[in-house]
């Protein structure tokens, strides 16, 4: 491995395990990056499995953060037959019921896997819209934070576990908006959780445990289309990948630890500017012709 690769990777670790959960984008960070100090002689198929390959360190750290609520089954104490104390194994039906409700928020992410496997059809990577993205999510959690508060609005949702099976395909659905570079997966779900009436950590944390499945699926479908297409991962290229899923994982746990803690005192205001501010830069990047448009 190339020490200054390794240097890249590390800094797209780091990247990925800040933004993949703060609203503000992570795919449009990678790609803004990846502009100014790209993978050298990447091939397209590494290319393409690396950046999604990478949010898997970022989701492990969710499942860590989250296990207990996350895992099904539990133990608990009964009484046997012979009057005896004894575990045994219990299925926790609401932890069934939150990872049902998050199945049924995953199935439009399917919709733009299914168009860019069947039909060809992907948005690219283009800074321009990457730009425009960050600023209109940007005014759109200010506008929405601004009217929370001056109606001092009180949400009806205050625990994942009230979330409906009606809100969580609300919430799904709203990824679809994040075909568009620049959007953020985690922000337009937050936005649609607090639209709807749902607490900023409740909408969080449902934002974090929808990324499992829909992250670990569209590693497997960009790995495993790199391997039928005939690309052969060389050592290098699985070291690149661990590096950067174990960079991921560890900023990741910080990340999301802060995330958790800064939204049950503050609103998501302070990430619409950090959009707008960031849009602008792009912009005037591209004006300077630093970086191409499209």
């Amino acid at each position: 491995m190339d020490f200054l690769e390794v240097l890249k990777v590390i800094l797209l670790g780091i990247v990925e395990g800040i933004t993949e959960w703060l609203p503000v984008s992570s795919t449009g960070h990678m790609i803004l990056l990846e502009k100014f100090w790209p993978l050298a002689n990447a091939h397209e198929d590494f290319h393409d499995a690396f950046f999604y390959t990478i949010q898997l360190g970022a989701i492990l750290a969710v499942v860590c953060l989250f296990f207990k609520k996350l895992f099904p089954f539990g133990t608990e104490k009964k009484e046997a037959q012979d009057g005896k104390m004894k575990t045994v194994v219990v299925a926790k039906k609401e932890t069934f019921l939150l990872w049902a409700k998050v199945l049924v928020a995953c199935l439009p992410a399917l919709v733009p896997a299914v168009l860019e496997l069947l039909f060809g059809i992907a948005i690219g990577e283009m800074p321009l819209i990457i730009a425009i993205a960050l600023i209109v999510y940007g005014v759109a959690f200010i506008v929405v934070e601004y009217i929370n508060k001056k109606k001092n609005r009180t949400f009806k949702v205050e625990d994942v576990h009230q979330i409906t099976f009606a809100q969580a395909a609300i919430i799904g659905g709203a990824q679809l908006l994040a075909i568009v570079p620049g959007t953020s997966r985690s922000g337009i779900t937050i936005l649609a959780a607090l639209l709807i009436g749902i607490s900023r950590p409740a909408g969080a944390e449902f934002t974090f445990f929808l990324a499992v499945p829909v992250m670990v699926g569209a590693s497997a479908i960009k790995i495993l289309s790199a391997l039928v297409g005939g690309y052969a991962f060389s050592g290098a290229d699985i070291g690149y990948i661990l590096i950067g899923c174990v960079v991921a994982f560890a900023v990741s746990l910080a990340v999301v630890k802060f995330l958790m803690n800064f939204v049950k005192k503050h609103d998501f205001a302070p990430f619409g500017w950090y959009r707008i501010a960031l849009g602008a830069v792009v912009i005037v990047l591209i004006a300077c012709n630093l970086i191409p448009a499209l």
